[in-house]
């Protein structure tokens, strides 16, 4: 029986721990047998999950007896891991042991060194420190899981539950998978990638900048059909000085910007109207519907159909605003 070892650490996120527990446990072969057998391993007797404490009953050691080992999150994933756990990951992997991260696991992950020069993921809010801390990364914000064959990381939350059908699929086939979705009740495969689910930042408009006007009459008049040389005649300058200026003060480019405020606005339309694809795409300055889905499904991760599906009825529009989420309390 395939054997998983489920690694918690102190600080462990609850729920990035109880659904590969929940998953693989509840996993069936076709003649009624389970498909795993589920160990639950920590470096110390006793681990804090914050709102109570856990027993585990193996210790690390049980690492070496696993044929996948999963990584839950941690409230804190910059914090050093506890003596000895590197060095039973490593020794793990060196001898051909599966390891998957789930969330902020990413961070435990990449802290062996077993993620250099790979491709991985996280919750979108840690993608960033992942990849400040960890640069030999080549961190995915914008998917759901990466599969890099021996080693596999999710980004958060219910991709946890994305990850564990997919390692499914792999070992006993899309039957078996398919079962333990259904158990879950979840799809096999979601579309999107976790893009969708990102808080996408207000265009930025820094308070004080000679732009300032600009960027609020952009916004207001992000439903025309504007050109650069528009955007250039209204600031009164040359468009190759309003390029210059632009990515001085903003990063980016007027066109760039102008894109980025016409999503956020076709975000709100899906979210909170039941205006078809093709009226919203003229509500927001696309040339056509054929254009705003290509430019949509570019920056969202997703189809305009699908994002309406998953967040019609949430309670109001996509929040604009800083994105200051802590790392931590992300799974």
């Amino acid at each position: 029986m395939h054997t998983v070892a489920i690694l918690a650490l102190d600080q462990v996120i609850p729920f990035d721990l109880s659904a590969p527990i929940e998953v693989f446990s509840r996993t069936r072969l076709p003649d009624g047998r389970p498909a795993y057998r589920v160990r639950i391993c920590a470096p110390t007797e006793e681990v804090d999950a914050g709102t109570f404490r856990i027993r585990a009953p193996y210790g690390i050691e049980a690492l070496a007896e696993a044929d996948t080992i999963v990584l839950p999150g941690t409230e804190d994933p910059t914090r050093p891991l506890p003596e000895g756990v590197k060095e039973a990951l490593c020794a793990a992997a060196a001898n051909g042991t599966r390891i998957a991260s789930v969330c902020a696991g990413a961070f435990v992950f990449a802290a062996t060194g077993l993620l250099d020069g790979r491709r991985a993921t996280t919750h979108w809010v840690a993608a960033a420190l992942l990849a400040e801390r960890h640069p030999e990364v080549t961190v995915d914000p914008d998917v759901l899981y990466v599969d890099e064959g021996q080693f596999l990381t999710s980004a958060g939350a219910a991709a946890a539950l994305d990850l564990c059908l997919h390692m499914i699929r792999k070992d006993h086939g899309s039957a078996v998978a398919a079962d333990a979705a259904r158990l879950s009740v979840m799809p096999l495969e979601r579309e999107g990638g976790q893009a969708q689910f990102i808080v996408h930042a207000r265009p930025p408009a820094p308070a004080g900048t000679i732009l300032e006007p600009l960027l609020h009459w952009l916004e207001e008049n992000a439903d025309r059909d504007l050109t650069l040389d528009d955007i250039a005649a209204r600031a009164g300058t040359s468009a190759r000085t309003l390029n210059r200026r632009f990515r001085e003060q903003t990063g980016t480019t007027p066109l760039q910007w102008l894109h980025r405020a016409r999503i956020r606005r076709a975000q709100y339309l899906l979210e909170t109207t039941s205006h078809p694809v093709e009226r919203i795409a003229t509500q927001t300055g696309f040339g056509s519907p054929t254009a705003f889905r290509d430019r949509f499904k570019r920056v969202v991760g997703t189809s305009p159909y699908a994002y309406r599906r998953t967040f019609r009825g949430v309670s109001g529009p996509v929040s604009g605003g800083g994105g200051g989420a802590a790392a931590g309390g992300i799974g």
